[in-house]
């Protein structure tokens, strides 16, 4: 039998500094949870990590990586196709709705919000009734830049996104592009939509029933769920009708788990069997139904709708279907959306481009 221990380090960020000065001291855990954004430093990390396909093959552990979903485990496999990391909370961002808010304000809460168009007819009702937060938003650089390069079939940067070499530069001036930062700028200025913040602190007024629609990851299903009093769903999120290849993809959020080196091959040998647990078709598919979170395997994907519960939420069918395509990046995203949405602008286009070659540089330094 082995004990798990888990250890508390802070945020994601907090955690990878926490376990890079580990690994240095010689104190490094045996595996280490890694948000998304961090995926490239640590493949990158030759001699601090064992890869997972590695650990599982040296323990003899049962392992099939075409058991996890292909969207899921291609965001941490290598060019030759082996699993460097084990895919754990993984998101995506998807449209909360108040259905509640929308029905107050005289607009059927079933009405269409497919599209950033119909979004926008249905902000301006919303304002004109006198709700005082339309939308708002988690993580506006990620779902408003990163996703919606992805979901709109259009790079966010050079190189595959990062994928395909260091020398990448940020490449977000296409017209979608703008013309989204141009609209959430509008939006910004009328009082369509209200800045919270540059994390997740749009999500505090949205649980407290205060705006209509919340763009957010589907991680923070669990705390809608917990917190609202009124009548919420889920959506995809909206895209640009109009747009050749959209709605393409959305892309993965949240972190994977990864084992460090240095440990004893006994030591190894839980981790390949904790490691086997938690990608169990029961404890996959709990997990994401409580949390919102995707399940990583196909096996917890149907015992999700055998339990019924894609009947009560159609949107799980909907983000296994999207997560495919284009890559994500797989560099850090600068902040840049609220830099423009928040100064007032009247031409998206100069600050979008200022963004997009700004930030160039930092990339490859």
């Amino acid at each position: 039998a082995y004990t798990v221990t888990a250890s508390h380090k802070g945020n994601y960020s907090e955690t990878l500094n926490a376990g890079i000065a580990a690994f240095r001291a010689g104190e490094q855990p045996d595996i280490l949870m890694v948000f998304e954004v961090g995926t490239a430093t640590m493949m990158a990390a030759q001699g601090a990590i064992k890869p997972v396909y590695e650990v599982m093959s040296d323990a003899g552990a049962e392992f099939d990586p075409e058991a996890y979903l292909g969207a899921v485990k291609g965001y941490y496999t290598d060019t030759d196709g082996q699993m460097l990391s084990l895919p754990f909370n993984s998101s995506t961002p998807v449209l909360y709705v108040n259905r509640t808010k929308l029905e107050e304000a005289g607009i059927d809460p079933d009405t269409d919000l497919s599209t950033w168009q119909a979004v926008g007819d249905v902000l301006t009702q919303l304002k004109e009734a006198g709700v005082e937060c339309p939308m708002t938003t988690a993580w506006q650089s990620w779902v408003h830049l990163e996703n919606l390069s992805a979901y709109h079939n259009v790079p966010f940067a050079t190189k595959g996104n990062g994928f395909g070499g260091l020398d990448t530069e940020l490449s977000f001036n296409s017209p979608v592009q703008v013309q989204h930062i141009q609209n959430m700028g509008d939006w910004a200025q009328d009082g369509r939509f209200v800045y919270a913040g540059r994390r997740n602190e749009g999500g505090a007024n949205f649980r407290a029933g205060e705006c209509a629609l919340f763009t957010e990851s589907s991680a923070g299903y669990a705390g809608v769920k917990a917190e609202a009093e009124f009548d919420f769903e889920i959506r995809p999120l909206p895209y640009y009708e109009g747009t050749e290849g959209a709605p393409q993809n959305t892309i993965i959020g949240g972190a994977s788990l990864w084992v460090m080196a240095g440990q004893s091959d006994e030591e190894y040998k839980g981790v390949a069997e904790f490691l086997n647990f938690l990608s169990s078709a029961d404890i996959q598919a709990k997990w994401h139904q409580d949390t919102g979170y995707l399940p990583i395997t196909t096996a917890a994907a149907d015992k999700t709708a055998a339990d019924g519960f894609d009947d009560a939420n159609e949107l799980v069918a909907d983000r296994h279907r999207r997560l495919n395509g284009l890559a994500g990046p797989g560099i850090p995203v600068p902040d840049v959306h609220v830099r423009a949405t928040d100064t007032g602008f009247q031409d998206a286009d100069p600050h979008v481009v200022e963004a997009g070659l700004g930030h160039g540089h930092i990339l490859q330094h």
